[in-house]
């Protein structure tokens, strides 16, 4: 079974770029490890192709080489913060029209031209200082993501309600150090999440 991670950095993670199959250091590492932890008689293929830096129109510029053309049984997407952050200092923020139709045109790719269950990560920032200054747009978005999730998504992942919810519990730098990518204890919250949203995906498809 072929899971496909798509995102920025978040799911790059630092990973080795020459080796797709790597999953860095970043949630889909813990991924991949609870996913076999929990399916042992399923035989996996995981990738990631998550590129640092990428927003929406930077997956939609190498969708078909590195989604459509690998024609994954499972696709994870986290995208979206960049897409508020690249334009955050100058308050130049792309409408959420465009971000709205952007992702859209990614997920209808996958109906239109593959097989593969979509699996959607909600964008996230923390309540950190210095990025207070995205919410008025970045909230927005993430509504979005939410609306576009019930149409396309066999599952789900809410991480920003979830990220805020574990911050009442553990301080938000015990999860991140800048409020957008996740340290180690992030990375493994994340990648425990998305596996357990997988789960009964993957489920459907070994039957």
């Amino acid at each position: 079974m072929k899971i496909l991670f798509q995102g920025d950095s978040i799911t790059d993670a630092g990973r080795n770029r020459e080796d797709p199959h790597d999953m860095g250091p970043g949630y889909p590492k813990y991924a991949a490890e609870f996913i076999r932890e929990e399916h042992p008689g399923v035989d996996f293929e995981f990738i990631n192709l998550g590129i640092s830096g990428d927003q929406t129109k930077d997956l939609m510029a190498r969708w078909r080489e590195d989604c459509i053309a690998l024609q994954p049984d499972i696709v994870t997407i986290l995208i979206g913060v960049n897409d508020t952050w690249h334009h955050a200092e100058a308050k130049t923020f792309i409408p959420t029209t465009v971000f709205a139709a952007n992702y859209r045109f990614l997920l209808e790719m996958i109906k239109r031209d593959t097989k593969a269950r979509i699996v959607l990560l909600e964008q996230f920032v923390m309540d950190v200082p210095d990025k207070r200054i995205f919410h008025p747009d970045i909230d927005e978005k993430i509504l979005i993501t939410r609306r576009l999730a019930r149409e396309y998504a066999d599952a789900f992942v809410p991480l920003d309600g979830l990220f805020a919810a574990a911050s009442v519990e553990r301080d938000m730098y015990h999860w991140s150090d800048d409020g957008v990518h996740p340290n180690d204890n992030g990375s493994r919250f994340i990648g425990g999440l998305l596996a357990e949203a997988l789960s009964p995906v993957i489920e459907k498809i070994a039957k």
